[in-house]
């Protein structure tokens, strides 16, 4: 190959990487995440039963409709204050099977203690 012919190969390649690692991201077809959008109010969460599968990541969107509330299942690691009238988003990836239950841990009032609702995780 002559000298010229070796350059041209070399600079195409180049070329064609960086065009290559450019174009990339646009390629990636993987689904987003799922959201999934959790109400809390005195004295519950709406809804109360949250269904996952296990190693799946979803976002937690958590809505204050009254007051200042705590969102907190110590069993998967999740932990958020839940301010009136502002979303919390928390990124949750179960790593185990079984049912965790979640409670506000910011007291609310009388009926605060049935603040309660259940994560079921599933493979």
């Amino acid at each position: 190959m002559r000298s010229i012919d070796k350059r041209h190969a070399v600079s195409s390649f180049v070329l064609l990487m960086l065009l290559a690692g450019t174009l990339a991201p646009l390629a990636y077809s993987g689904d987003p995440e799922t959201v999934i959008r959790i109400t809390a109010k005195r004295f519950e969460y709406s809804p109360s039963e949250i269904r996952l599968k296990k190693g799946v990541p979803v976002v937690l969107e958590i809505t204050s409709l009254d007051r200042l509330h705590g969102f907190n299942c110590p069993d998967l690691g999740i932990r958020t204050d839940i301010p009136p009238g502002k979303t919390s988003r928390v990124r949750v990836v179960p790593d185990k099977v079984g049912t965790f239950p979640f409670h506000c841990d910011i007291f609310c009032g009388e009926g605060h203690e049935d603040m309660t609702g259940k994560f079921v995780v599933t493979d």
